[in-house]
């Protein structure tokens, strides 16, 4: 079906949607106070606070799942939004691609739309009637969204979008039903990324994805055409991807017009200047109280009393955010003294039918020493925990656990096993044994949860509440080893920072799982990197690691994973393993260079389309008077011809240096 006819640019609104007085109150508690803010066009925000402050609930209410007590947030009509939660029903029943693929249902109706359009326009002979200017404007609109949503490519975009996050063709055909939710949770992403939504709402969308996809992401975002409101708790995430920081504290919006680096020092300066005029205020009003009181009775200062006491009914109060003070106060108690070696594997594999995920591994943790395991997921980094806690076995080798070894565990979805229904005391109150009973609410506090907190129901906890929680199960009793996986997902990074300075001072044995770089800086003195079925040692801190692999950070990691896969050849002939590593890179970035060149084709036919539709332009100009919507249209394609071939440019640059190092 042909949908390429003569288009008119959309006339978009520069604010595409606004927050107005919103407030949230529940139970005499305030969430939110009239918080105002507007969301521009390619607007790119990071919506920050700490945890339980809102986030999640604005990002709801920005898609009509929650109401506000009162105000309300404005969206143009016929506005298209995108939505992925922290925690979503996920379909079951088709397979990886067909389940992504329903991502162009839209498409797949603007199509019959255009075409159920254009039959009706073909048959009638009003021209100048209002009815076929109507059917005109809507067949405009809807070639105009179906170009922006790229529907001449579906099977194409949708293997892109799977590829970059994460999975293999062969998993292309594999029911959904076999992939955790984590991976399930990837199709979602992929799903909304595919029906590109004027607005991007994301919710921690980097919980369940990998660092390479975390990198196919952030240039993803980078480069879309639309608005992003984005909540995480990845600072390198967020300062890649955003340009524009709200912060949401205690009941308020902040609004800064910069990334999160530089929010967090513009933030420390609008304190100080808050203070300080705060200060200058109080004093005054101390004077100006203490001068009524004393001449309150004598008539000769009457006039003045009064005239000091209508200043003061006139005077703006100066009002200054309540200072955030409150964080998790966290110290794990002493590790009993275990052996020296507290875990080892001899030859160590473990297989899943047909598919290996790793063998060979033969590694020692000792006694006081902090490891992190890296690498993409799938390559058995979980794997390895619930074998040393003892939840599988593995199929090949041995698996030892030292003398005297307690282990605590922080499963990725330890906060999904608690009971719903519980209170926040009770979740601890079931597994307490003891003396520490007595400490439970002690413990609770430590972790941010006082007060009325501790009678919150499970179910109504945010995600980054519900870790804090599960965490502090850990300090019911003395462990000399912990094994966390991905213990700071949905943490806000106050509660990161913190958590990684008491786990710097346990003086127990730490195994951590997590793709955060800078949580694992300073922490760990071990790396194991998982890669390609197996486990290889580095030792010394994350950026060592990554120094002596001569790379800048774990994403470059990730990528040159996929340019090599290690020699079979003997450790001896070392020569022969450089030559055919050297071999292997070539045909890679012989495989790059195509892509490019095919990038290149493609570009060059859109400014050659786009060449040719401005020379006809301008000779429309050079024999009539056109209308307003012409120049509109005129000065769209102008730019969209600027931005193609600045496009074209820096493909062109890119393949040279690519091609230079061959």
């Amino acid at each position: 079906m042909k949908i390429e006819i003569f288009r008119l640019p959309l006339r978009q609104k520069r604010i595409v949607v606004s927050a107005n007085n919103v407030t949230v109150s529940f139970g005499g508690f305030t969430l939110f106070n009239e918080i105002n803010f507007m969301i521009n066009e390619n607007d790119r925000i990071g919506l920050v606070g700490k945890n339980g402050a809102g986030k999640s609930t604005l990002l709801k209410i920005f898609m009509g799942i929650q109401q506000p007590t009162s105000g309300n947030v404005s969206v143009p009509k016929d506005f298209s939004m995108g939505y992925l939660p922290q925690q979503m029903t996920i379909a079951d029943g088709k397979s990886v691609i067909n389940e992504t693929m329903t991502a162009f249902d839209l498409i797949n109706e603007l199509e019959a739309k255009i075409e159920n359009i254009s039959n009706l326009l073909s048959i009638r002979t009003d021209y100048e009637s209002d009815e076929y200017a109507a059917f005109i404007e809507s067949l405009h609109e809807a070639t105009e969204r179906h170009h922006i949503l790229g529907g001449n490519d579906k099977l194409g975009d949708t293997e892109k979008a799977l590829l970059g996050l994460g999975f293999k063709r062969t998993d292309f055909n594999r029911p959904t039903s076999e992939f955790s939710g984590g991976w399930r949770m990837r199709i979602e992403l992929a799903k909304i990324l595919l029906t590109k939504p004027r607005l991007l709402l994301l919710d921690e969308p980097t919980n369940h994805l990998d660092i390479e996809s975390i990198q196919w992401l952030e240039d993803y975002l980078k480069n879309y055409y639309g608005a992003l409101l984005l909540i995480s708790h990845d600072r390198a995430f967020l300062d890649t991807v955003s340009t524009r920081t709200i912060e949401i504290s205690l009941g308020k919006a902040y609004d800064y017009k910069v990334p999160y680096s530089k929010y967090v020092e513009l933030r420390k300066e609008r304190r100080e200047q808050q203070m300080a005029a705060y200060e200058n205020q109080r004093r005054m009003i101390e004077k100006t109280e203490e001068f009524i009181e004393r001449f309150r009775y004598k008539a000769s200062k009457a006039n003045q009393v009064q005239s000091r006491i209508k200043q003061l009914d006139r005077l703006e109060i100066i009002e200054i955010d309540e200072e955030d003070v409150s964080k998790l106060n966290i110290k794990f108690p002493p590790a009993p003294r275990s052996g020296r070696d507290v875990f080892k594997t001899v030859n160590l594999a473990k297989i899943y039918g047909e598919h290996i995920v790793f063998s060979g591994v033969n590694l020692i943790v000792e006694r006081g020493e902090k490891v992190a395991l890296v690498g993409r997921n799938g390559e058995g980094k979980t794997t390895l925990s619930k074998i040393i806690v003892g939840e599988i076995a593995p199929e090949i080798g041995e698996a030892f656990i030292g003398y005297n070894v307690k282990i605590g565990y922080f499963a990725q979805n330890q906060d999904d096993l608690m009971d719903d229904d519980d209170t926040v005391y009770d979740a601890l109150d079931k597994v307490a044994a003891g003396d520490i009973r007595s400490k439970l609410r002690d413990i609770l506090a430590a972790f941010l949860f006082r007060g009325e907190d501790i009678d919150k129901k499970v179910k109504v906890l945010s995600g980054g509440e519900r870790s804090r929680l599960a965490m502090a199960k850990l300090m019911l009793e003395p462990y000399n080893l912990l094994v966390l996986d991905e213990p700071t997902n949905h943490m806000d990074m106050r509660s990161k920072d913190i958590l990684k300075n008491a786990l710097a001072a346990y003086d127990g044995t730490l195994i951590v799982v997590s793709h955060d770089r800078e949580f694992l800086d300073g922490l760990v003195n071990k790396v194991y990197e998982f890669k390609d079925g197996m486990v290889k040692e580095h030792l010394g801190g994350i950026y060592e690691f990554l120094e002596r692999r001569k790379l800048e950070n774990l994403n470059e990691l990730e990528r040159k994973s996929e340019l090599s896969k290690q020699s079979k050849e003997s450790k001896s002939n070392s020569q022969g393993q450089k030559d055919a590593q050297r071999d292997i890179e070539k045909k890679e970035i012989g495989k790059q260079l195509k892509k490019f060149e095919l990038q290149i084709k493609n570009v060059e036919e859109v400014i050659s389309k786009l060449e040719t539709e401005m020379a006809e332009m301008n000779d429309f100009l050079s024999r009539e008077t056109p209308k307003l919507e012409f120049f509109e249209r005129y000065e769209t394609t102008k730019n969209a011809l600027s931005k193609e071939m600045e496009k074209w440019e820096s493909l062109n640059e890119q393949y040279e240096q690519l091609k230079s190092s061959l």
